[in-house]
């Protein structure tokens, strides 16, 4: 085994605690210490997950010289200003999704990571999930055929609270950048950035985006259908037409489980199963940041910066067709 690294968590809140209870599964990963503005909450998450300093300031945690990597796990308001903190600190950075709240942030973070030439990439964990890469797999072998359409959506009912992250327009709130954001990687992944977009969208009383429905209409002909919601509870699937048949990929939770394949041609379907055990996944993303690391990388070939900006841009202009705006957009 090669270094261990020494792993900081900036944001101590319930993303924080998965991907904690994850990272204790690497024999690289070394739990290092955590960083909460409410120094008692810093401390209580240390002693929960095994981390062996707490911090009660982020500066603190960005100065302490044994950290080897920071993962940023504040709302995504804070991203571009956390993860800034953390480069000209000279550390390596994961950073939660969505990356930043615009287009302008992304390359600011970008731009300083390829100037200091330290490590950045988004924490887009479902990027490294076996089920996900198997679909990719079978869409380019075209196993039943070309893939001319898509639909994708992730929906939960969020309980209403206007100082909530969900929907509180300070804090980024809305559906969209939350978990509309994973529809909108799918399409992206398969078609690339699309020609045109049209969108509808739902609003709360604080003015976030509640609910929306995106569609991608691409030269080649493709169409991506894309739904998210605070409103409701949708099955969170992803589905692949094609000219033969569909891929249809399934999420135990938030997790991709499982895989169907149904053949037109045969009338026969198929279940792939992708499952595990005392982990949720986020240790790959994890893992692969350390691959990365060890081999000198300053940039993943898996989830590039250039993927990142290109998924903040189709954001932005998803958000500009539905006219979903933020006080930091100004």
């Amino acid at each position: 085994m090669g270094k261990k690294w020494k792993w900081g968590i900036l944001g101590c809140g319930r993303i924080a605690e998965k991907f904690s209870q994850d990272l204790k599964s690497l024999a690289n990963a070394e739990l290092y210490a955590t960083a909460s503005r409410d120094e008692r909450k810093a401390h209580q998450f240390a002693a929960d997950f095994g981390y062996q300093m707490a911090y009660g300031s982020y500066e603190a945690l960005v100065e302490d010289p044994l950290v080897d990597v920071i993962y940023v796990a504040s709302p995504h308001s804070h991203h571009c200003e956390h993860t800034l903190l953390c480069l000209n600190h000279g550390k390596a950075v994961l950073c939660e999704k969505a990356f930043a709240l615009n287009s302008a942030e992304v390359d600011l973070m970008v731009n300083t990571a390829r100037k200091k030439k330290l490590f950045l990439m988004e924490a887009f964990w479902t990027r490294f999930q076996p089920a996900s890469i198997k679909v990719q797999e079978l869409l380019a072998k075209e196993i039943v055929g070309k893939n001319q359409m898509m639909r994708s959506d992730f929906a939960f009912n969020g309980p209403y609270d206007p100082e909530n992250r969900l929907y509180n327009l300070a804090l980024g709130g809305g559906s969209l950048l939350d978990i509309g954001i994973y529809p909108v990687f799918a399409a992206l992944s398969v078609f690339g950035e699309p020609e045109h977009i049209t969108t509808v969208a739902d609003f709360s009383q604080t003015g976030s985006e509640e609910s929306i429905g995106i569609l991608f209409k691409y030269p080649g002909g493709q169409i991506a259908s894309l739904q998210s919601s605070f409103a409701v509870y949708s099955s969170i699937q992803s589905e692949y037409w094609c000219e033969h048949g569909f891929i249809r990929i399934h999420r135990q939770g938030v997790t991709p489980t499982f895989v169907d394949i149904w053949d037109a041609r045969t009338q026969k379907s198929e279940r792939l199963t992708f499952e595990f055990q005392d982990v949720s996944g986020y240790h790959l993303e994890a893992k692969h940041v350390m691959d990365c690391l060890d081999q000198g990388l300053a940039e993943s070939p898996e989830l590039p910066l250039t993927f990142s900006q290109s998924l903040m841009k189709t954001l932005d202009r998803i958000r500009e067709d539905a006219a979903i705006s933020f006080p930091a957009d100004k």
